[in-house]
Protein backbone atom coordinates (compact mmCIF):
# COMPACT_ATOMS: atom_id res chain seq x y z
CA UNK A 1 0.00 0.00 0.00
CA UNK A 2 1.47 3.60 -0.68
CA UNK A 3 2.21 5.42 2.14
CA UNK A 4 0.97 9.19 2.38
CA UNK A 5 3.15 11.79 1.67
CA UNK A 6 4.09 13.97 5.52
CA UNK A 7 5.93 16.80 6.20
CA UNK A 8 6.48 19.03 9.20
CA UNK A 9 5.02 19.24 12.14
CA UNK A 10 1.66 19.65 13.30
CA UNK A 11 0.56 16.18 11.29
CA UNK A 12 0.92 18.18 7.97
CA UNK A 13 -0.22 15.55 5.22
CA UNK A 14 1.54 17.89 2.31
CA UNK A 15 4.04 18.33 0.67
CA UNK A 16 4.95 21.62 -1.84
CA UNK A 17 3.80 19.62 -4.73
CA UNK A 18 0.39 20.04 -3.11
CA UNK A 19 0.34 23.72 -3.57
CA UNK A 20 -1.12 25.53 -6.57
CA UNK A 21 0.93 26.19 -9.52
CA UNK A 22 1.37 29.77 -9.03
CA UNK A 23 2.01 30.15 -5.39
CA UNK A 24 6.04 30.87 -4.93
CA UNK A 25 7.80 29.30 -1.57
CA UNK A 26 10.83 31.43 -0.81
CA UNK A 27 12.97 31.13 2.50
CA UNK A 28 14.13 34.27 4.54
CA UNK A 29 17.27 34.29 6.90
CA UNK A 30 16.55 36.83 9.67
CA UNK A 31 18.17 38.63 12.23
CA UNK A 32 16.53 39.89 15.26
CA UNK A 33 17.40 43.25 17.22
CA UNK A 34 19.86 41.42 19.73
CA UNK A 35 21.45 39.30 16.65
CA UNK A 36 19.50 36.19 17.09
CA UNK A 37 19.00 34.21 13.29
CA UNK A 38 15.60 33.09 12.65
CA UNK A 39 14.11 32.01 9.45
CA UNK A 40 10.86 32.60 7.40
CA UNK A 41 8.81 30.64 5.23
CA UNK A 42 6.99 32.99 2.56
CA UNK A 43 4.00 31.17 0.55
CA UNK A 44 2.25 33.47 -2.03
CA UNK A 45 0.92 34.15 -5.06
CA UNK A 46 2.14 37.35 -6.85
CA UNK A 47 -0.89 39.64 -6.09
CA UNK A 48 -1.41 38.69 -2.11
CA UNK A 49 -1.75 41.85 0.40
CA UNK A 50 -2.70 40.12 3.40
CA UNK A 51 -0.68 37.96 5.07
CA UNK A 52 -1.06 35.19 7.53
CA UNK A 53 1.61 34.40 9.76
CA UNK A 54 1.64 31.09 11.42
CA UNK A 55 4.53 30.65 14.57
CA UNK A 56 5.20 28.22 17.73
CA UNK A 57 7.84 29.35 20.18
CA UNK A 58 9.42 25.47 20.37
CA UNK A 59 8.21 24.14 17.07
CA UNK A 60 8.98 23.85 13.43
CA UNK A 61 5.69 24.84 11.24
CA UNK A 62 7.06 24.93 7.83
CA UNK A 63 4.64 22.87 7.05
CA UNK A 64 1.39 23.73 9.00
CA UNK A 65 -1.83 22.12 8.45
CA UNK A 66 -3.35 25.25 7.60
CA UNK A 67 -0.77 26.71 4.54
CA UNK A 68 -2.61 24.85 1.57
CA UNK A 69 -5.63 25.85 1.90
CA UNK A 70 -5.00 29.88 3.14
CA UNK A 71 -2.89 29.89 0.43
CA UNK A 72 -5.27 28.53 -2.24
CA UNK A 73 -8.14 31.21 -1.14
CA UNK A 74 -5.02 34.17 -2.17
CA UNK A 75 -3.62 35.13 0.90
CA UNK A 76 0.02 34.66 1.60
CA UNK A 77 1.00 32.63 4.46
CA UNK A 78 4.44 33.25 6.29
CA UNK A 79 5.44 30.74 8.85
CA UNK A 80 8.29 31.28 10.84
CA UNK A 81 11.00 29.47 13.24
CA UNK A 82 11.74 31.13 16.59
CA UNK A 83 15.64 30.80 17.66
CA UNK A 84 14.63 28.26 20.13
CA UNK A 85 12.70 25.40 17.43
CA UNK A 86 13.65 22.17 18.24
CA UNK A 87 15.04 22.57 22.23
CA UNK A 88 13.21 24.91 24.30
CA UNK A 89 15.89 24.42 27.19
CA UNK A 90 16.50 28.04 27.31
CA UNK A 91 13.16 29.18 25.93
CA UNK A 92 12.47 32.99 27.52
CA UNK A 93 8.98 34.14 25.95
CA UNK A 94 10.25 37.77 25.99
CA UNK A 95 13.42 37.01 24.23
CA UNK A 96 11.31 35.00 21.53
CA UNK A 97 9.08 38.13 21.24
CA UNK A 98 12.00 39.72 19.32
CA UNK A 99 12.03 36.29 16.92
CA UNK A 100 8.21 37.78 16.28
CA UNK A 101 9.04 41.19 15.65
CA UNK A 102 11.85 40.29 13.41
CA UNK A 103 9.37 38.26 11.20
CA UNK A 104 6.91 41.31 11.08
CA UNK A 105 9.33 43.74 10.57
CA UNK A 106 10.34 41.84 7.23
CA UNK A 107 6.44 41.22 6.02
CA UNK A 108 6.05 45.23 6.31
CA UNK A 109 9.40 45.62 4.44
CA UNK A 110 7.98 43.41 2.02
CA UNK A 111 5.18 45.91 1.26
CA UNK A 112 2.19 43.40 2.96
CA UNK A 113 -0.49 46.25 3.32
CA UNK A 114 -2.77 43.90 6.31
CA UNK A 115 -0.79 41.07 8.63
CA UNK A 116 -3.04 38.94 10.51
CA UNK A 117 -1.78 36.82 13.23
CA UNK A 118 -3.04 33.05 13.69
CA UNK A 119 -1.81 31.58 16.98
CA UNK A 120 -2.24 27.63 17.11
CA UNK A 121 -1.66 26.06 20.36
CA UNK A 122 1.62 27.52 22.30
CA UNK A 123 1.83 30.03 19.06
CA UNK A 124 -1.61 31.70 20.85
CA UNK A 125 0.45 32.28 23.88
CA UNK A 126 3.15 33.61 22.33
CA UNK A 127 1.35 35.77 19.32
CA UNK A 128 -1.09 37.00 22.00
CA UNK A 129 2.14 38.11 24.87
CA UNK A 130 3.67 39.93 21.23
CA UNK A 131 0.48 41.93 20.62
CA UNK A 132 0.26 42.90 24.08
CA UNK A 133 3.85 44.51 24.41
CA UNK A 134 3.50 45.37 20.88
CA UNK A 135 0.33 47.72 21.73
CA UNK A 136 2.69 49.36 24.76
CA UNK A 137 5.12 52.75 24.21
CA UNK A 138 8.01 51.41 24.36
CA UNK A 139 9.00 52.52 27.80
CA UNK A 140 5.87 50.36 28.92
CA UNK A 141 7.40 46.93 27.84
CA UNK A 142 8.46 44.29 30.07
CA UNK A 143 12.32 45.58 30.27
CA UNK A 144 13.70 42.05 32.14
CA UNK A 145 12.59 38.34 31.88
CA UNK A 146 11.36 36.66 35.17
CA UNK A 147 14.43 35.72 35.45
CA UNK A 148 16.51 38.87 35.64
CA UNK A 149 17.60 38.97 32.26
CA UNK A 150 17.50 42.39 30.03
CA UNK A 151 14.78 41.98 27.14
CA UNK A 152 15.93 44.82 24.79
CA UNK A 153 12.10 44.93 24.16
CA UNK A 154 12.29 48.87 24.43
CA UNK A 155 14.63 49.22 22.18
CA UNK A 156 12.82 47.06 19.32
CA UNK A 157 9.93 47.61 16.21
CA UNK A 158 7.60 46.25 17.23
CA UNK A 159 4.78 46.32 14.49
CA UNK A 160 1.14 45.87 15.44
CA UNK A 161 -1.19 42.96 13.55
CA UNK A 162 -3.99 43.97 11.63
CA UNK A 163 -6.11 40.82 13.33
CA UNK A 164 -5.89 37.83 15.53
CA UNK A 165 -6.59 34.35 14.94
CA UNK A 166 -6.17 31.72 17.91
CA UNK A 167 -6.83 27.81 16.56
CA UNK A 168 -6.67 25.43 19.30
CA UNK A 169 -5.29 27.64 21.44
CA UNK A 170 -3.70 26.36 24.94
CA UNK A 171 -3.49 29.54 28.15
CA UNK A 172 0.21 29.21 27.60
CA UNK A 173 2.55 26.75 28.27
CA UNK A 174 2.77 27.68 32.15
CA UNK A 175 -0.73 27.22 32.30
CA UNK A 176 -0.79 23.94 30.70
CA UNK A 177 1.96 22.48 32.90
CA UNK A 178 0.17 24.47 36.35
CA UNK A 179 -2.78 21.64 35.16
CA UNK A 180 -0.38 18.61 34.28
CA UNK A 181 2.63 18.43 36.49
CA UNK A 182 2.32 15.89 38.95
CA UNK A 183 2.03 16.99 42.69
CA UNK A 184 2.82 13.22 44.30
CA UNK A 185 6.74 13.73 44.00
CA UNK A 186 7.86 14.39 47.31
CA UNK A 187 11.37 14.72 46.21
CA UNK A 188 12.58 16.64 42.92
CA UNK A 189 15.72 14.63 43.12
CA UNK A 190 13.65 10.97 43.11
CA UNK A 191 11.80 10.84 39.52
CA UNK A 192 10.37 7.88 41.43
CA UNK A 193 9.11 9.14 44.59
CA UNK A 194 5.23 9.56 45.26
CA UNK A 195 3.06 10.81 47.96
CA UNK A 196 0.45 8.45 48.02
CA UNK A 197 -2.37 10.87 49.19
CA UNK A 198 -1.63 12.52 45.65
CA UNK A 199 -1.08 9.42 43.01
CA UNK A 200 -3.24 9.93 40.59
CA UNK A 201 -2.28 6.43 39.04
CA UNK A 202 -3.28 4.67 42.02
CA UNK A 203 -6.84 2.64 42.29
CA UNK A 204 -7.37 4.29 45.97
CA UNK A 205 -7.51 7.79 44.10
CA UNK A 206 -9.92 6.86 41.29
CA UNK A 207 -7.56 5.65 39.25
CA UNK A 208 -9.15 2.91 36.10
CA UNK A 209 -7.63 1.16 33.53
CA UNK A 210 -9.39 0.69 30.37
CA UNK A 211 -11.77 2.29 28.41
CA UNK A 212 -13.78 3.91 30.77
CA UNK A 213 -11.35 5.97 32.02
CA UNK A 214 -10.79 7.33 35.91
CA UNK A 215 -13.02 8.89 38.14
CA UNK A 216 -11.61 11.46 40.30
CA UNK A 217 -14.08 12.80 43.87
CA UNK A 218 -14.66 16.39 43.98
CA UNK A 219 -11.93 16.22 47.29
CA UNK A 220 -9.24 14.63 45.64
CA UNK A 221 -9.23 17.09 42.56
CA UNK A 222 -9.53 20.26 44.79
CA UNK A 223 -6.38 18.50 46.67
CA UNK A 224 -4.48 17.76 43.89
CA UNK A 225 -4.68 20.90 42.09
CA UNK A 226 -3.84 23.00 45.33
CA UNK A 227 -0.60 20.53 45.36
CA UNK A 228 0.26 21.11 41.79
CA UNK A 229 0.71 25.03 42.49
CA UNK A 230 2.67 24.33 45.95
CA UNK A 231 5.24 22.44 43.76
CA UNK A 232 5.13 25.33 41.03
CA UNK A 233 5.53 27.58 43.71
CA UNK A 234 8.59 25.37 45.20
CA UNK A 235 10.25 24.77 41.60
CA UNK A 236 9.84 28.75 41.38
CA UNK A 237 11.94 29.12 44.58
CA UNK A 238 14.43 26.43 42.80
CA UNK A 239 14.97 28.77 39.99
CA UNK A 240 15.32 31.92 41.59
CA UNK A 241 17.79 30.27 43.95
CA UNK A 242 19.71 28.90 41.25
CA UNK A 243 20.31 32.56 39.72
CA UNK A 244 20.83 34.13 42.70
CA UNK A 245 23.93 31.70 43.53
CA UNK A 246 25.52 32.44 40.22
CA UNK A 247 24.54 36.27 39.97
CA UNK A 248 26.55 35.84 43.85
CA UNK A 249 29.54 34.26 42.15
CA UNK A 250 29.99 36.35 39.61
CA UNK A 251 30.23 39.45 41.57
CA UNK A 252 32.63 37.86 44.77
CA UNK A 253 34.83 36.63 40.90
CA UNK A 254 34.19 40.68 39.79
CA UNK A 255 35.69 41.55 43.32
CA UNK A 256 37.81 39.19 44.36
CA UNK A 257 39.05 37.47 40.95
CA UNK A 258 38.67 33.70 42.64
CA UNK A 259 39.23 31.39 39.93
CA UNK A 260 36.57 29.18 41.88
CA UNK A 261 33.83 31.60 41.92
CA UNK A 262 34.21 32.42 38.36
CA UNK A 263 33.45 28.85 37.39
CA UNK A 264 30.40 28.76 40.01
CA UNK A 265 29.28 32.27 37.98
CA UNK A 266 30.03 30.48 34.56
CA UNK A 267 27.80 27.94 35.34
CA UNK A 268 24.46 27.41 34.06
CA UNK A 269 22.58 24.49 35.85
CA UNK A 270 19.77 23.04 34.18
CA UNK A 271 17.04 22.10 36.00
CA UNK A 272 15.37 18.78 35.64
CA UNK A 273 11.84 18.32 36.00
CA UNK A 274 10.10 15.43 35.60
CA UNK A 275 6.59 14.08 36.10
CA UNK A 276 4.59 16.46 33.58
CA UNK A 277 2.00 14.14 32.77
CA UNK A 278 -0.68 14.48 35.16
CA UNK A 279 -3.20 16.19 33.80
CA UNK A 280 -6.45 14.61 35.27
CA UNK A 281 -8.97 15.64 32.83
CA UNK A 282 -7.01 13.69 30.34
CA UNK A 283 -7.64 10.42 32.32
CA UNK A 284 -11.08 11.28 33.60
CA UNK A 285 -13.31 12.58 30.88
CA UNK A 286 -15.98 13.55 32.97
CA UNK A 287 -14.40 16.73 34.42
CA UNK A 288 -15.17 19.60 32.02
CA UNK A 289 -16.56 16.95 29.33
CA UNK A 290 -16.07 17.32 25.85
CA UNK A 291 -15.62 14.71 22.66
CA UNK A 292 -11.81 14.11 23.32
CA UNK A 293 -10.37 10.68 23.75
CA UNK A 294 -9.26 8.98 26.50
CA UNK A 295 -5.28 10.22 26.85
CA UNK A 296 -3.09 12.86 26.63
CA UNK A 297 -1.41 14.53 23.52
CA UNK A 298 1.65 12.19 24.52
CA UNK A 299 0.02 9.11 24.52
CA UNK A 300 -2.60 6.75 26.13
CA UNK A 301 -0.55 5.19 28.52
CA UNK A 302 -0.47 7.53 31.82
CA UNK A 303 2.35 5.66 33.88
CA UNK A 304 4.90 5.89 30.31
CA UNK A 305 4.00 9.48 29.58
CA UNK A 306 4.27 10.82 33.28
CA UNK A 307 7.19 8.82 33.74
CA UNK A 308 9.16 8.84 30.99
CA UNK A 309 12.00 10.98 29.29
CA UNK A 310 9.82 12.96 26.91
CA UNK A 311 7.35 15.58 28.27
CA UNK A 312 6.72 19.13 28.87
CA UNK A 313 9.68 21.02 30.45
CA UNK A 314 11.86 18.59 31.14
CA UNK A 315 14.78 20.01 30.78
CA UNK A 316 15.31 23.87 30.97
CA UNK A 317 17.45 26.71 32.73
CA UNK A 318 15.63 28.32 35.38
CA UNK A 319 15.64 31.10 33.61
CA UNK A 320 13.45 29.29 30.75
CA UNK A 321 11.39 27.28 33.88
CA UNK A 322 10.37 31.03 35.20
CA UNK A 323 9.77 32.99 31.83
CA UNK A 324 7.65 29.48 29.89
CA UNK A 325 6.84 26.77 31.85
CA UNK A 326 6.15 28.79 35.82
CA UNK A 327 1.98 28.81 35.45
CA UNK A 328 2.92 31.92 38.56
CA UNK A 329 5.76 33.29 36.80
CA UNK A 330 5.53 33.10 33.07
CA UNK A 331 3.70 36.48 31.38
CA UNK A 332 3.44 34.34 28.04
CA UNK A 333 -0.54 34.19 30.05
CA UNK A 334 -3.68 34.07 27.64
CA UNK A 335 -5.52 34.13 30.30
CA UNK A 336 -4.03 37.84 30.78
CA UNK A 337 -2.72 39.00 27.40
CA UNK A 338 -6.22 38.06 25.77
CA UNK A 339 -6.80 41.23 27.70
CA UNK A 340 -5.08 43.33 25.53
CA UNK A 341 -6.51 41.62 22.00
CA UNK A 342 -8.53 45.21 20.80
CA UNK A 343 -8.00 43.81 17.18
CA UNK A 344 -10.63 41.78 15.41
CA UNK A 345 -10.37 38.17 16.40
CA UNK A 346 -11.56 34.88 15.72
CA UNK A 347 -11.38 31.80 17.56
CA UNK A 348 -11.49 28.63 16.69
CA UNK A 349 -11.68 25.57 18.80
CA UNK A 350 -11.87 21.50 18.39
CA UNK A 351 -14.08 19.47 20.34
CA UNK A 352 -12.17 16.31 20.82
CA UNK A 353 -8.91 18.53 22.25
CA UNK A 354 -6.81 17.19 24.71
CA UNK A 355 -4.84 19.54 25.33
CA UNK A 356 -7.61 22.85 25.56
CA UNK A 357 -10.64 22.27 27.00
CA UNK A 358 -14.15 23.81 27.06
CA UNK A 359 -13.43 25.82 29.81
CA UNK A 360 -10.26 27.06 29.36
CA UNK A 361 -11.39 27.85 25.87
CA UNK A 362 -14.28 29.62 27.15
CA UNK A 363 -12.56 31.49 29.69
CA UNK A 364 -10.27 32.83 26.92
CA UNK A 365 -13.00 33.78 24.78
CA UNK A 366 -14.39 36.06 27.28
CA UNK A 367 -11.33 37.26 28.29
CA UNK A 368 -10.53 39.07 24.82
CA UNK A 369 -10.98 42.61 25.04
CA UNK A 370 -12.27 43.18 21.41
CA UNK A 371 -15.79 44.04 20.55
CA UNK A 372 -15.24 42.44 17.51
CA UNK A 373 -14.62 38.48 18.03
CA UNK A 374 -16.08 35.30 17.21
CA UNK A 375 -15.53 31.75 18.66
CA UNK A 376 -16.54 29.04 16.38
CA UNK A 377 -15.99 25.00 17.27
CA UNK A 378 -15.69 21.87 14.91
CA UNK A 379 -15.20 18.28 15.59
CA UNK A 380 -11.45 17.65 15.80
CA UNK A 381 -8.54 16.59 18.34
CA UNK A 382 -5.53 19.14 19.26
CA UNK A 383 -4.24 19.15 15.74
CA UNK A 384 -7.75 19.27 14.06
CA UNK A 385 -7.53 15.72 12.80
CA UNK A 386 -11.22 13.72 12.70
CA UNK A 387 -12.24 11.92 15.76
CA UNK A 388 -14.11 9.61 14.09
CA UNK A 389 -13.40 7.23 10.58
CA UNK A 390 -14.91 8.90 7.43
CA UNK A 391 -15.24 12.67 8.93
CA UNK A 392 -14.18 15.37 7.74
CA UNK A 393 -11.30 16.36 9.26
CA UNK A 394 -11.85 19.94 11.58
CA UNK A 395 -8.95 21.44 10.59
CA UNK A 396 -10.63 21.39 7.26
CA UNK A 397 -13.37 23.09 8.29
CA UNK A 398 -11.02 25.58 10.44
CA UNK A 399 -9.25 26.56 7.01
CA UNK A 400 -12.80 27.40 5.54
CA UNK A 401 -13.68 29.64 8.88
CA UNK A 402 -10.30 31.47 9.02
CA UNK A 403 -10.76 32.33 4.95
CA UNK A 404 -14.70 32.99 5.60
CA UNK A 405 -13.40 35.64 8.59
CA UNK A 406 -10.57 37.05 6.83
CA UNK A 407 -12.56 38.39 3.67
CA UNK A 408 -15.46 39.37 5.72
CA UNK A 409 -12.81 41.29 7.59
CA UNK A 410 -10.16 42.48 5.47
CA UNK A 411 -10.92 41.44 2.03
Amino acid sequence: MAREATAGFRNASWTMTGLPSDVAVTVHPLQTQDGAAVNGFLYAKQSADTVLCIMHPREFLATHYLVPDLVSAGYAVFTQTARSVGNDMRLEHEIALLDVAAGLNFLKSAGFKRIILIGNSGGASLYAFYNQQSLKGAAERFDKTPGGRPTGLGEATMPVADGVVFVSPHPGQGQILLKCIDPSVTDENDALSVNASLDFLSPENGFQEGPDGSKYTADFIQRFREAQSERVTRLDSVARNMISERLSARKRAKDSGSLSDRRKGAHTSVMTIWRTDADLRCWDRSIDPSDRKLGSVWGKDPFATNYGAAGFSRFCTPEAWLSTWSGHSSRANLFETAKAVEQPCLLVDYTGDNTVFPADCATIFETIASSDKIRQRFRGDHHGRALEKGEEPGRTAAAKAIVEWVRDKFG
